[in-house]
């Protein structure tokens, strides 16, 4: 199997993101089934692979590079025109496109379906972020009726919703970094999460949406958005609450009454199995031998399915209006 290495522009302070810390956990995972790295490409790095430095090689066969910080996808792909890449895929909506010798592997099956759409003739795969052990319910004494994450945060859950709740009930408000989140959510008996603003203002979706699972893991109550990735795992009604549900007075109103509720909505073991490192691992390892049989498999034989272009879509756009109009013509005759 081939060695990965998993392009980032840094590991330091400067770059420090939920999108970082789920590429550094997958390649974690990913060490467990085969030789993988990191290379960084925009710093150096101590005691780092720099890619500039590994595109030296002569021969570079043995040899994928994941790539999966969206807004430099792009600019990647095309510096590694002559190599074997696999794109990571977390958020989807970039506006680029890739060619089928590319696999995906999306963290959600939201973003799946986006690139089934997008890259028609490609590898897509299926790959959930990992929700680490750690993260369950450790039955604490729940002190904190509502706890929200200030970032990604609306401004209507900032400057509206959490003004009315602090009125009745105890609000904690995180704005800056926590060391023990799990212990946090513990606490806390409801967690806000209302994203979609934040994204549509960034232009792509919601990638996974890794806080509102990890806080029904340690059985905590959610409202959230049910945007991009979210989608996947919650289910309003069953396992969660939608929130900016019609009105202010109707959140609070369904806030206040699941803080009372003695049976709380959460995500069940079965559900949690899925994203737990073994199986993610698991499925990683089944994913990549195909990906290697795959680059093996280009070597001999060239793409030669018809892409999914605007060109393409629009000549086969008026084909079919030709048809319809040609069978429509006979059939008035």
């Amino acid at each position: 199997m081939r060695t990965l290495y998993f392009l980032v522009p840094g590991t330091g302070e400067k770059f420090a993101c939920g999108g970082l810390w789920a590429e550094l956990k997958t390649l974690k995972l990913a060490q467990q089934v085969c030789n993988a790295t990191i290379v960084t490409y925009r710093q150096r790095e101590k005691d780092t692979l720099y890619l500039e430095d590994v595109l030296k090689a002569r021969n570079l066969d043995d040899v994928i590079f994941v790539v999966s910080w969206g807004f430099d996808v792009a600019k990647l792909v095309r510096k590694l025109k002559h190599c074997h890449v696999i794109y990571h895929a977390h958020s989807a909506g970039y506006r680029f496109r890739l060619p089928s010798t590319i696999p995906v592997i999306a963290v959600s099956r939201n973003t799946m379906g986006y690139w089934g759409q997008q890259s028609p003739n490609s590898l897509i795969y299926y790959l959930p972020n990992e929700i680490s052990n750690e993260f369950q319910n450790l039955n604490l004494e729940r002190d904190i009726d509502v706890l929200v994450q200030a970032r990604k945060s609306s401004e209507y859950l900032m400057q509206e919703l959490i003004l009315a709740l602090k009125k009745q009930c105890h609000v904690v408000v995180i704005d800056s970094y926590v060391d023990d989140l799990t212990k946090l959510f513990n606490r806390a008996k409801v967690y806000l999460y209302d994203s979609a603003e934040y994204w549509a203002q960034q232009g792509v979706s919601e990638g996974f949406g890794l806080q509102p699972m990890e806080a029904l893991a340690c059985g905590c109550q959610v409202f959230s958005s049910i945007n991009g990735g979210l989608s996947d795992y919650l289910d309003p009604g069953f396992n969660c609450y939608k929130i900016a549900g019609y009105s202010k007075e109707y959140d609070v109103q369904r806030i206040l009454r699941a803080i009372a509720s003695p049976t709380p909505r959460t995500l069940s073991e079965s559900v949690l199995a899925e994203y737990r490192a073994e199986n993610i691992t698991q499925r990683l390892n089944i994913i990549l031998n195909e990906i290697n049989e795959f680059f093996d498999h280009q070597k001999s034989y060239p793409a030669n399915i018809p892409g999914l272009t605007r060109l393409r879509v629009t000549t086969l756009t008026i084909k079919n209006l030709f048809s319809k109009i040609k069978k429509k013509y006979f059939r008035n005759r």
